[in-house]
């Protein structure tokens, strides 16, 4: 298969390239910057351009493409910023697909999405027929995921992935932890009841290929795992694996001095079940947590 991908040197994008690459797949990155190897093609989605010949030539779209949520303090200019690296890219995927002539269009989009669609959902679980939520990442999601709709319409299977939270030591949520926990100096976060909707590496990338695979599935996808944890569970567990306490919690008004608006998010309990991919069939490599955090720690 021809995939073009967006976001391909991200936490994300870069393990998904080698996987499908090693599958057997041609991968064409989109890269911001002129192009400087012979599968990548320069792209400006802030000024929506696209060279629709490049789209033509591909089977399937792959778009991950978006700042990272956790990477700056949030203020208003980087609200901004989260809100655009996702919303233009998707906006000018979406549309360069619906301009080409039916034969041309390639047969799938795989856009990234987010489980921040739901917002606090407290210790209700909630499946992709959930409506969004509220707050600032929900709004987010939700003009993100209303941005692939010129391609659903021009007859493109769209697949929104809203994913949870991928462990792995060099990044995302676990990366961040490990030297606090490592020192004895971590702990829950605020109350610790808040849900967290982790899901394996490995099983984040078979869901992502699955999803490419199976014509018959379409629309929001929660690419988490089949058993969410509380933030306290979650501790608890990292500790064990890592032999090491984790007794100091950190207040949640501390996590609001450091983190400024994405200390609120931190905070969010957001309990999210893998319904479409669990009915669809996929299997787990790592359905609970000890099995996932020992992969990401050791893999």
């Amino acid at each position: 298969m021809r995939i073009l991908m967006a976001g391909a040197s991200g936490f994300l994008g870069a393990r998904l390239v080698d996987r499908l690459i090693a599958d057997g797949h041609q991968i064409t990155r989109l890269v911001r910057r002129p192009a400087r190897t012979p599968d990548e093609r320069q792209w400006n989605p802030s000024a929506a351009q696209l060279d629709p010949g490049v789209v033509a030539e591909a089977d399937a779209v792959v778009n991950l493409a978006g700042a990272g949520v956790g990477d700056k303090r949030w203020d208003d200019e980087y609200r901004g910023v989260i809100r655009s690296s996702r919303v233009d890219t998707t906006t000018t995927i979406a549309i360069t697909i619906a301009g080409l002539p039916a034969q041309d269009r390639p047969a799938v989009l795989l856009n990234s999405s987010a489980v921040g669609w739901y917002g606090n959902t407290g210790d209700r679980a909630v499946e992709e027929d959930a409506p969004a939520g509220e707050g600032f990442l929900a709004d987010v999601c939700r003009v993100w995921e209303a941005a692939t709709r010129p391609a659903e319409d021009a007859g493109v299977r769209v697949v929104r992935l809203r994913t949870g939270l991928p462990l792995h030591r060099d990044g995302g949520l676990l990366k961040p932890q490990l030297l606090p926990f490592k020192l004895g100096i971590a702990g829950r976060l605020g109350s610790g009841r808040q849900w967290i909707p982790w899901i394996a590496m490995v099983d984040w990338l078979d869901a992502s290929t699955f999803l490419l695979a199976r014509d018959d599935l379409a629309g929001p996808v929660n690419v988490v795992g089949p058993n969410p944890v509380t933030n306290a569970e979650f501790t608890r567990e990292l500790a064990r694996q890592l032999h090491r306490p984790a007794i100091i919690p950190i207040p949640a008004l501390a996590l609001k001095v450091v983190l400024g608006g994405f200390a609120h998010e931190a905070l969010t309990s957001t309990r999210v079940l893998p319904g479409v991919l669990t009915g669809a069939g996929f299997t787990f490599r790592h359905p609970d947590l000890a099995g996932a955090l020992h992969a990401a720690l050791t893999e």
